[in-house]
């Protein structure tokens, strides 16, 4: 389970981020592109724009469902 307290700095703030367990494995970026960003240099996802619609928010809960390690918050 992510935690909010160990997520990246350079996730906006919101409802969705990602934590310092990230494997860089893309799930993420793959399910929902332009709100998961890769950090190449660091190797770590991170949520670079906040969904608003109903559809950008399931995109959203896919890449959490899809993610691994359990990286992606939900709760800010």
């Amino acid at each position: 389970m992510a935690d909010k307290n160990s997520k990246w700095d350079e996730n906006v703030a919101g409802a969705f981020y990602v934590d310092d367990q990230c494997i860089a494995c893309d799930a993420c970026v793959f399910e929902a592109p332009g709100f998961f960003v890769m950090n190449d240099d660091e190797g770590h996802a991170y949520v670079a724009k906040q969904p608003v619609t109903e559809e950008e928010i399931e995109k959203c809960k896919e890449a959490l469902g899809a993610c691994p390690v359990e990286a992606i918050g939900l709760d800010g």
